[in-house]
């Protein structure tokens, strides 16, 4: 027995944790769980626990149903919520066959390959996300927003501060600090700031955020959504990653001779990014409400560009202080919080890391010009949009070899099947702008 199983059958046993709950998520990033007891807790670490994967959205089909949710202790925490879940803790699993091979459906195995492959090359990959998300009377709709404050606003207009307060206390008992956070530009919108680690235990940290602001919300008799567009007329929900790559202890991204202090491998992730933007966009914006987001007059990117300290870009690479090198870094903020944070990294990492082992040239740096650019100087400097909707991601997606070689078939040809549906539903929806718009004068 090694020590972290050591240390999790011990603190069960002394802090009286009654009931541990196995979390891991589906190919679309909702999260599962189920329950064991401390007497399951021994088997549970060393085999596995076996759950029925047919009943997953994205894993088996029925005559491969078994499968095992193993956990990592890596991942223990006691959860903090308040009431009836008073000691429970829970762990992330890895889900792997009867014969104990990783499962190729499973979300954390995907990233985990894939950083493996940056491994290989001698690279770490570390991430810090903002995530914005909204606070709403329910979850009914329309949606009614509880203030009607801007960004960085504070009390009257801001009068969601105690709800942050306390995901951010809650956060920290979990052991996910917070660099900040603060109301954003929308009615009742606002961000939590993650400070940076690796890239898998960021990708659990996010699925544990976005599960904690929730709990937050309900014990306040409110509802926070993470719906990429739920207010017209008002900026979506993006999450913007900031990304690096780390050689030892040594950022790759910075080289105080290269422009802009990046390095080669920096300019190469980038233009790998741009490059494949629209490949590993239905990975990131997931959703048919994902691209009422990613529309111009909002913050948030519409062409696939790369730009220092301009909100406009795909790609932003930020201002460093002086003698802070390992904060080097770059924006990626295309992406929105209802992404599956695994896959996303996943699609992310292996763009980036194409642009370097092919050497892709950087394209020139183009700011907010571009929003004023027509169509012809644009297409003129090989600036493209990015997918305006779902079925424009699904073609971009379909044809790349490096989205399905980043997600293996099994989850490419299954998250292509899922989505292919969600569109095709969609396009026979009629909406209520449609009948509001067409039915009295035709």
């Amino acid at each position: 027995m090694d020590r972290q199983h050591e240390y999790v059958l011990s603190t069960v046993k002394e802090r009286g944790i009654r009931f541990i709950r196995l979390w891991f998520t589906d190919v679309q990033g909702f999260l599962k769980s189920f329950a064991i007891t401390p007497a399951e807790l021994s088997v549970a670490l060393d085999e596995g626990m076996s759950f029925d994967g047919s009943a997953i959205d994205g894993f088996s089909r029925t005559h491969e149903a078994d499968m095992l949710a193993k956990p990592d202790p890596a991942t223990f925490q006691i959860l903090p919520w308040k009431g009836d879940d008073a000691g429970v803790a829970r762990m992330f699993c890895d889900i792997v066959t009867p014969e104990g091979e990783p499962f190729a459906g499973d979300p954390r195995f995907v990233l985990r390959r894939n950083l493996q492959r940056a491994a290989d090359l001698g690279y770490s990959f570390y991430v810090a996300p903002e995530i914005e998300y909204f606070y709403f009377e329910d979850s009914s709709t329309p949606p009614v927003a509880l203030d009607r404050g801007g960004y960085f606003d504070l009390t009257p207009l801001d009068v969601a501060q105690e709800y942050r307060r306390s995901t951010i206390m809650l956060l920290e008992q979990l052991g996910i600090p917070v660099a900040f956070s603060h109301h954003e530009v929308s009615p009742s919108q606002h961000e939590l700031d993650l400070r940076h680690t690796d890239a898998l235990a960021m990708a659990d940290n996010i699925v544990t955020t976005r599960l904690a602001v929730k709990e937050i919300a309900l014990q306040h008799g409110i509802y926070a959504t993470f719906m990429p567009k739920p207010l017209e007329r008002y900026d979506g929900s993006g999450m913007h990653l900031h990304l690096s790559l780390f050689q030892d202890d040594q950022n790759a991204f910075h080289d105080e001779s290269g422009q802009h202090g990046l390095s080669k491998v920096a300019e190469g992730f980038i233009a790998g990014l741009l490059s494949h933007a629209s490949e590993i966009t239905a990975v990131t914006n997931q959703w048919v409400n994902s691209y009422k987001r990613l529309v111009g007059g909002f913050d948030a990117p519409i062409y696939e560009t790369w730009a220092r300290n301009d909100q406009s870009a795909l790609v932003r690479v930020p201002s460093t202080k002086k003698g802070k090198i390992d904060s080097t870094r770059v924006e990626y903020r295309s992406p929105d919080p209802s992404t599956n944070p695994y896959l996303a990294l996943s699609v992310i990492l292996a763009a980036g890391l194409s642009g370097i082992a092919n050497n892709y040239p950087l394209p020139p740096e183009t700011g907010s010009d571009v929003l004023t650019m027509s169509r012809a100087e644009r297409a003129e400097a090989g600036i493209r949009h990015l997918p305006q909707n779902l079925a424009e991601a699904i073609r971009a997606m379909e044809s790349s070899e490096l989205v399905r070689d980043a997600l293996g078939d099994h989850v490419f040809e299954w998250f292509l099947r899922n989505k292919r549906r969600e569109w095709s539903r969609y396009e026979e929806h009629v909406s209520q702008y449609e009948l509001e718009e067409y039915l009295p004068v035709l």
